[in-house]
């Protein structure tokens, strides 16, 4: 499947909307590399589900100190007290365990997903008890860098949208869709640049 082309992505968002191109000359020169690890995508995803990009932060780090790395194997080790500790409520904690286990006992490991589209890898992955559509979006954008994703349920991006596009009042789905219509087909790097509008190192899944 097509991956993200940075450059390429860049030029077209530049040419197609003004205050897009403002705001991509705002953030530098940066751009996403994602890490190529599966499950440290999905439980950082997981982890920052319906919560400020400070406190999965914070939640974050705790976890990565209680486990010592971000593993399926070191967080099948901890229990749900443990991981409750690290500031993760229970449903969270279930969740990122029972995503451990899809790893080392379901098959999620080696699920090929270079070899899916978009939809088919959502629909894998919302097979999994706690990642819905937003989380499944977030691996498609930070772990398999594909190009056209716009995750309209994303609290960032209608804020983003809201100060940016909407004055200030954050729009429907349906605006949000017709907002970043010029984008396509590099929504996902239009998403990136909104995220760093809002915090210049924003939280990458």
């Amino acid at each position: 499947m097509v991956r993200v082309n940075w450059s390429e992505a860049r030029r077209h968002l530049q040419h197609s909307d003004s205050k897009l191109a403002e705001i991509i000359q705002d953030a530098g020169e940066a751009v996403l590399k994602p890490r190529n690890d599966a499950f440290y995508s999905l439980s950082r995803s997981i982890v920052g589900q319906q919560v400020s990009a400070r406190a999965s932060q914070t939640i974050w780090n705790r976890l990565v100190a209680a486990s010592g790395e971000i593993t399926p194997a070191a967080v099948a080790d901890q229990t749900l007290e443990s991981l409750r500790r690290c500031g993760l409520s229970q449903r969270k904690a279930e969740y990122l365990l029972n995503l451990a286990d899809h790893f080392i006992h379901g098959g999620l490991g080696g699920a090929g997903w270079d070899q899916m589209d978009d939809e088919a890898v959502i629909e894998r992955l919302m097979l999994v008890k706690g990642i819905g559509r937003w989380t499944a979006q977030m691996f498609l954008i930070f772990h398999l860098a594909r190009p056209d994703v716009l995750p309209v349920a994303d609290i960032g991006i209608q804020r983003a949208m809201a100060v940016h596009f909407n004055s200030g009042v954050r729009p429907e789905p349906e605006e949000m869709h017709r907002i970043a219509a010029p984008w396509k087909p590099w929504r996902s790097v239009a998403s990136w640049y909104l995220w760093r509008s809002l915090d210049p190192v924003p939280v990458e899944y």
